[in-house]
């Protein structure tokens, strides 16, 4: 408890459990006003902190890249923190800030950095010419210690990463993932958890506000979800990309042919892969290629496409009915695992290619990696009832290192 008084009234505010009360003592009145406010904001270790901590020193600019709104920003912060050191930061989504930049000469950018020793530049994309300021920077102003993020590779693959080239260290940074998210728990229902997070995904303000899940979905997929498409590039027909990408989220776990979508939304295939290109630059989905090298009649041409987070999917067809009374279930499944695994693997900084394999016959492995030249495969069954066979022309042609199956009863030591 914590008290405050002064000649005309006193305050107390007491927290009790997971519910803080303030109460409003009004002694002339005697009203009690009293406001009550969720206390349960999970505080969540992101894996890749401890790991950027130790290259921020090495001289080396570094870009943190991801969605927006799944903790860029605050993940800049808790690198950077800890040097005790003068630290600037900038935010590229204020058009003062871009001002800032706008004449690109030394004698301006040493008089907007002043004597700090850490630059946190955010939303870099934002800023125009921001590869070119940042390579004047670290050439003509050593020493800095800088680093640097963005919600979209549309622009930062232009105007950052040519003239980086050798200066910078890239790393992604995604919503939530399954073990920072249950490493925060303690004890817990996985059941229940898991539940959640196939429907309502994994973004920080979702986790964090439980109950308002709904309304943190439709306002992040309102104000953030093709913000840096129409910022960026002239998309002449908005809500043909929306029907796109509803289109698509109808798909998730199911190869899609670029021929059928353009009959579906009315376009021309050729624009049907651009705006698919764009969704991917903007971390709204993650294409998924073919694996296709050795036997005659494999899938060559589709594509597999995933959205980077469950619950901005489930918003786009405005479904979150419970997981018994849905059909796709194996879709959301497959969607958890893929991204979930491309989490680890980043986080872990284990450089594999992904793949999946089909043929016309209809034999398939939903997931495979390739990691110096040695094949894993897997397959995601949300049954764990459920068994499956490795295609025998799948193994002759490839050499498989392993097989797993992956349900819910093994799925952790998948994502381990």
């Amino acid at each position: 408890m914590i008290s405050s008084q002064n000649h005309s009234c006193s305050v107390v505010l007491v927290f009790t459990g997971d519910t803080a009360v303030f109460i409003n003592l009004v002694n002339r009145f005697t009203v009690f006003t009293i406001f009550v406010f969720k206390f349960s904001i999970m505080l969540i270790s992101r894996q890749i902190v401890d790991f950027l901590k130790t290259r921020i020193a090495k001289g080396k600019i570094l870009v943190i890249t991801g969605p927006r709104q799944v903790g860029k920003t605050t993940l800049a912060r808790e690198v950077t923190n800890q040097l005790n050191l003068p630290t600037k930061y900038f935010n590229g989504d204020l058009q003062e800030v871009r001002a800032q930049f706008a004449e690109i000469t030394i004698e301006n950018l040493r008089n907007v950095i002043g004597s700090h020793a850490v630059l946190i530049i955010d939303e870099a994309q934002r800023i125009e010419n921001i590869g070119l300021i940042l390579k004047i920077i670290y050439d003509e102003l050593p020493g800095k210690m800088i680093l640097v993020t963005g919600s979209s590779s549309l622009e930062l693959g232009d105007s950052l990463y040519e003239p980086l080239t050798g200066r910078k260290l890239e790393y992604h940074l995604y919503p939530i993932s399954w073990n920072e998210y249950t490493g925060s728990l303690g004890d817990f229902d996985k059941k229940a958890a898991l539940e959640k997070r196939l429907i309502f995904g994994c973004y920080p303000d979702v986790i964090n506000q439980e109950g308002d899940e709904y309304d943190v979905l439709f306002n992040l997929a309102e104000s953030y979800l093709y913000k840096d498409i129409f910022a960026l590039v002239n998309v002449r027909k908005p809500q043909v990309l929306q029907k796109l990408t509803r289109a698509l989220a109808y798909q998730i776990g199911g190869e899609v042919s670029y021929n059928e979508l353009s009959n579906l939304v009315g376009i021309d295939k050729n624009t049907v892969a651009h705006y698919i290109d764009l969704l991917e630059k903007a971390f709204v989905v993650v294409t998924l290629q073919p694996l296709s090298r050795n036997l005659r009649n494999e899938i060559s041409t589709s594509r597999k496409v995933y959205f980077m987070d469950n619950g901005i999917r489930n918003m786009i067809i405005n479904d979150f009915k419970p997981l018994s009374d849905r059909e796709d279930v194996g879709a959301l499944w497959e969607n958890f695992l893929f991204i979930e695994r491309m989490k680890r693997n980043h986080y872990a900084r284990h450089r594999v290619n992904h793949y999946f394999w089909r043929t016309h016959a209809q034999q398939e492995v939903d997931l495979v990696e390739e990691k110096d030249g040695a094949m894993k495969a897997f397959e995601f069954k949300w049954n764990p009832k459920r068994n499956t066979k490795l295609p025998r022309p799948f193994d002759k042609a490839y050499n498989v290192a392993s097989f797993d199956v992956i349900n819910t009863e093994t799925f952790e030591a998948f994502l381990t």
